[in-house]
């Protein structure tokens, strides 16, 4: 993996603060994990600020944002999918919090099933990491994952009493 970028590139233009979590994605030690443990914890406050509707337009419009500071900073780094892209775990597990029971174990379940998905890239979450090499891409592989974590979890509440 390229090397951390640092504080100086991450404040250079508003897509790389974006891209990189606001500096969640700098952490040397599995930044996807730090991108979503962000995820995870300012969910609460744009959960109780904004209508689920409306929640749900943010997150479509941080989706569409995602994709080009996602695209720009990978551009920048010279790798399209660098390690201290994190925008891409946020989003979709905001996403995921949206849908999931508010109980921290629910929620514990899935920050365990995201990572799990979105390092293991299950089929079609692969095609768009391999070979779709821009920001939709990169975006789009964590989506798939959060779709197979909100599937898992439907499921799990579907069979627990």
């Amino acid at each position: 993996m390229a090397s951390t970028p640092s504080l100086r590139f991450l404040l250079a233009h508003p897509a790389h603060l974006v891209a990189c979590g606001f500096g969640s994605g700098l952490s040397p030690w599995a930044p996807g994990t730090f991108g979503t443990l962000f995820a995870w914890a300012t969910f609460g406050p744009l959960r109780s600020s904004m209508s689920d509707f409306e929640l749900l337009g943010f997150l479509v419009v941080s989706f569409i944002g995602g994709i080009v500071a996602v695209h720009k900073t990978g551009v920048d780094l010279g790798v399209v999918d660098h390690g201290s892209i994190v925008w891409d775990e946020i989003v979709p597990f905001w996403l995921v919090l949206l849908f999931c029971p508010t109980h921290w174990l629910w929620q514990t379940a899935a920050f365990c099933l995201f990572r799990f998905f979105d390092i293991s890239k299950p089929q079609p979450a692969r095609y768009f990491d391999e070979q779709v090499k821009n920001g939709f891409g990169v975006m789009t592989d964590d989506l798939v994952a959060a779709g197979y974590t909100l599937l898992v979890l439907a499921i799990l509440r579907f069979v627990l009493p």
